[in-house]
């Protein structure tokens, strides 16, 4: 049980990841401040990087890779395209990608608690990600 928990933790985390990248590219061309900008690519950066990490541990679990769901993705599109119309500012963006963050924090938390048998592993590498979440949401507070 303990592999499948580890699995299953692994692909949500790497799907919050790709979620995260896909997310901060929708709005970094739109985004006119350059410290936000570079906060913004440093946290890509970092999200990209521990995707990398995570590819490599499913692979050595003989697991593939989780995409975010088409409805999750297509919510987010909806919504930056809709929030953005209305209001194209950093200010927007910095709210966009808060909101992003916050729901990933508490989906990873979610996850945490559901895949408890988890490996030490793991779980080190969804509490990394929340903590890079939480850092971007709180250094993000600055714009809003």
């Amino acid at each position: 049980m303990e592999i499948t928990d580890t699995v299953k933790l692994l692909r949500e985390c790497d799907s919050g990841t790709k979620m995260a990248v896909t997310s901060i590219d929708e709005v970094l061309g739109k985004v006119e401040n350059q410290e936000m900008k570079k906060l913004l690519e440093e946290s890509k950066s970092h999200h990209g990087e521990l995707g990398n990490r995570i590819h490599g541990l499913l692979l050595q679990h003989g697991s593939d890779e989780k995409d975010p769901t088409a409805m999750a993705k297509g919510m987010s599109w909806i919504k930056t395209n809709i929030k953005m119309g209305m209001e194209k500012s950093d200010a927007t963006v910095a709210d966009l990608i808060t909101d992003g963050c916050n729901m990933g924090v508490k989906s990873l938390h979610r996850y945490l608690n559901q895949y408890q048998a988890a490996d030490s592993t793991s779980k080190g590498i969804c509490k990394e990600l929340i903590s890079i979440e939480e850092k971007l949401a709180k250094d993000l507070r600055y714009y809003l």
